[in-house]
């Protein structure tokens, strides 16, 4: 099994370039989230780019911050089916398999990172929103492609668990 963590970054999503004109959309966001006016020229960049990961993460957070966990999530099912995509895994997360790790080319390690953290994201989301069956299974299939637990899936399927024990 590949290590998740012995790789050379390459591919990463932020070094691809969006248009000037994105770019400058996320700038605005970006200095104008003080104000609370930052989701008009996200949206418009999204409406420009909706394939860039720039933008799809741009738009994330800002819902993340916000507390608007559902259109967070719904950015990050997105984000991961356009991640997917470039490492053709199967588009059902859960019949991905340990083998489609350490089967794909090595220079896909950096893509297939960012769709593990893009689905345990997912995850968190799901258990922030109250989902926690579906959070519990997102979080046992990282554990089970991710053995050395470079993802981080363990410490919050034991949170999960502590939540549930309190229901």
């Amino acid at each position: 099994m590949m290590d998740l963590l012995e790789f050379d970054a390459k591919d990463l999503y932020f070094e691809r370039e969006d248009s000037p004109e994105v770019q400058s959309l996320i700038k605005a966001a970006s200095e104008s989230y003080g104000s609370g006016e930052s989701e008009l020229p996200l949206l418009q960049a999204y409406l420009r780019a909706p394939e860039s990961l720039n933008v799809l993460v741009a738009l994330n957070r800002f819902y993340y911050y916000q507390h608007r966990l559902s259109e967070a999530l719904m950015i990050s099912e997105k984000a991961l089916h356009l991640i997917r995509r470039d490492i053709d895994f199967p588009s059902d997360w859960q019949q991905v398999e340990r083998t489609h790790i350490s089967d794909a080319p090595k220079e896909s390690l950096t893509r297939i990172r960012l769709y593990l953290f893009t689905l345990k994201s997912i995850g968190f989301l799901n258990m922030r929103l109250e989902n926690l069956d579906l959070s519990r299974a997102i979080f046992e299939k990282l554990i089970a492609l991710d053995d050395k637990d470079r993802i981080g899936a363990k410490g919050l399927l034991e949170v999960l668990e502590l939540r549930i024990s309190q229901l």
